[in-house]
Parts: structure tokens; C-alpha cells; sequence
């Protein structure tokens, strides 16, 4: 790792209250291989534990960006990506951490092909080592489907945890949405650049570890069922229908978009009863439902910017979804999921 004015490698990780984290994160990216010149920035969102003095004391090498107020990921990657020196980003979660040689294999990767790719490393649950996936596809709604074949390296998008992107091709795209706060930035990002004809993929070597859930809390299943939280499941809702109507190329993406609202109506309207309480329907589904509505112009505007751009068919942008409804699949698996 090195300060030096010129790195090759960004490496941006967001924290908020990750104190009990970052040392797993920080440490897993100190200890990697690479022979290229590196720098390690971090975001502190204005954290109320100790993180700022771990940082501090632990590791001056790390560049930090504290901010005065609780911004969220998406402006926080933003101003990450910024201030970056390197030819390319690594976003890591505070909740990740990188096997080794992990930055070998993603810079390898990125030099031999050149072809300006957004990458990712296989994913791994931190407590059971189990895959959990190798990118996303994504099924007709824009729901998440992990990728599991190890012969798939063209994938949907990955996830922010770990997503290497050239910083050209950030600065390209815009990066995340500011307004999108969280959950599903990745998804916008990925989707966009799949749009002007960069390829997405997973590398079928090495990985990362991550604690799912850890910084935002929910989104595991155990024997338990499925867990999420309302916070996150609203986030979810309303951006991946923003997404939708964002980067779905052709018209097509208006009728579709009233389908799938209609279907998310649907689902909050049962939920709601299996639940018998109101809760579901007011603070997850009727927000993301209204607040797409009232964001319409701003989407619209967003959608024009990116397709005068688009290079990639309709065939080609769907190459990556899957056409089994994914949250059929959770449903028939975990049930209802478990919100809190």
C-alpha cells in the first residue's frame, strides 16, 4: 500500500459505525499481493462510535473523508470516488473483506482483457464460507438473482461490497444517484454501463468474504425464514422501480413499469394481510409506489441522458435476466419474510 501521489488502485470504503468492522476490511486489503501502487480512502458518515480514532491511531496510511452529517452510501461512494487518485476503484463494504490476492486477480482481469469491464470476485458468507453468489441476473420485476454457474461470467451487476470499476467509466456514468440514499446504487450503476456496451462480469477465481446485512441490517435467510427490515425493503422497492424505468431500453419500459407496480401493489396488499397490520403497506409499499410517482420527471430525465447513449439492444440488455419470478422462489422456499 502507498500514499504515493500517482496509484494504480482505489480502494473506497463506506463506514458508519463500523468500528467492530473495519479492521477485518482495512486489514484484508493491507495484506494483499499486489506489487501496483495502491491508496485506501475511507468515508466515516458521521459515525457516533470510535471509528475515527481506530482510524486515527490503527491505520494513518488511510486517507479518511469524515463528514459532518449522515449522508448515506450512495453520496459517500461519490465522494470516495472523487477524491481517488487510482486508474481504478475498488468499492469494498466495511463489512467485507478480500481474500487474498484478491486485487491480483481483479487487476489481472482488467489489464489482459481492456476491456473497461465492471468486475466482482465470487461472494462468500463470512460465518459458513457458503457461496452466495457470482454477480446477479436480474428477473423481470429487476429483482436480484444470484449467479451460481461458475462457466457465467457475463452477469446483470454486482454488488457494491466489492464492485472494481475503471474511474473513467464512473465518471462516465455520473456514479450512484445521490438520491437513491441506498440499496440498489449498484444495480442503476451496472445496468447503465451495460446500456453503452461495458461488459459486467464476475471472475471464476478468488472471492471475498462478507457479513450480508452487517452495515444495513436484514437481507439473510436462515432456518428462520427470510430476514429483511422495513427501512431497506422500502429502498429496495422504490429503487429498483426506478431502475426499471431508468434503463430499460425501447418504450416498453413505461408499460412494464405499470405492470410491475401493479404487481408490488399486489404483494404489499397480501403481505399486509398475512401480517394483519398495516405496517407493510405504509412504510414499505405505498412510499415506494408514491415517491415514483412524484420522482417521474426526475426519471424521465435521468432515462433521456442514458439512452441517447445506449449502444446495447434490447436483446442484448436482457441476455442477463432470468424469467422465473425470483420472489416466487423465496416465497415457496422461506414464506413470508420476517420484517423488522
Amino acid at each position: 500500500m502507498s500514499a504515493n501521489a500517482n496509484p494504480r488502485i482505489s480502494v473506497c470504503i463506506a463506514n458508519y459505525n463500523g468500528e467492530y468492522l473495519l479492521v477485518d476490511c482495512i486489514d484484508s486489503v493491507l495484506a494483499q499481493g499486489v506489487s501496483t501502487l495502491t491508496e485506501i480512502i475511507v468515508h466515516d458518515d458521521a459515525s457516533t462510535d470510535g471509528s475515527l480514532a481506530l482510524l486515527r491511531e490503527r491505520y494513518p496510511e488511510v486517507r479518511v473523508i469524515p463528514s459532518s452529517e449522515n449522508v448515506g452510501f450512495c453520496i459517500a461512494n461519490n465522494r470516495m470516488v472523487e477524491a481517488a487518485r487510482g486508474e481504478f476503484v475498488l468499492l469494498l463494504n466495511n463489512d467485507a473483506a478480500l481474500m487474498p490476492d484478491a486485487l491480483c486477480a481483479l487487476l489481472d482481469d482488467a489489464a489482459h482483457r481492456g476491456d473497461g469491464a465492471i468486475l466482482t470476485l465470487p461472494q462468500y458468507d463470512w460465518m459458513t464460507g457458503v457461496l452466495v453468489d457470482r454477480g446477479c441476473l436480474l428477473d423481470p420485476f429487476h429483482v436480484p438473482v444470484p449467479n451460481l454457474d461458475p462457466e457465467r461470467e457475463d452477469v446483470a451487476y454486482v454488488i457494491g461490497a466489492c464492485l472494481w470499476i475503471p474511474r473513467e467509466c464512473w465518471s462516465r456514468l455520473g456514479g450512484f444517484p445521490d438520491w437513491f440514499g441506498s440499496i440498489a446504487e449498484d444495480m442503476y450503476l451496472c445496468c447503465a454501463a451495460r446500456l453503452q456496451g461495458t461488459p459486467v462480469r464476475c471472475l471464476n477465481r478468488n472471492g471475498y468474504r462478507h457479513r450480508q446485512g452487517a452495515s444495513f441490517g436484514g437481507n439473510r435467510a436462515d432456518a428462520q425464514g427470510l430476514h429483511t427490515r422495513y427501512r431497506r425493503r422500502y429502498l429496495s422497492e422504490r429503487n429498483r422501480l426506478s431502475v426499471l424505468a431508468i434503463t430499460m431500453p425501447s418504450m416498453f419500459a413505461w408499460p412494464w413499469l405499470l405492470i410491475c407496480s401493479i404487481a408490488l401493489s399486489a404483494e404489499g396488499a397480501l403481505l399486509t394481510l398475512a401480517k394483519t397490520s398495516l405496517r407493510p403497506w405504509r412504510e414499505i409499499y405505498a412510499p415506494s409506489l408514491r415517491d415514483t410517482w412524484h420522482e417521474r420527471s426526475l426519471l424521465k430525465a435521468q432515462r433521456r441522458r442514458l439512452q441517447a447513449m445506449r449502444c446495447a439492444s434490447l436483446r442484448t440488455y436482457l441476455y442477463a435476466f432470468t424469467w422465473m419470478p425470483r420472489k416466487l422462489q423465496l416465497l415457496v422456499r422461506h414464506g413470508f419474510p420476517q420484517v423488522t
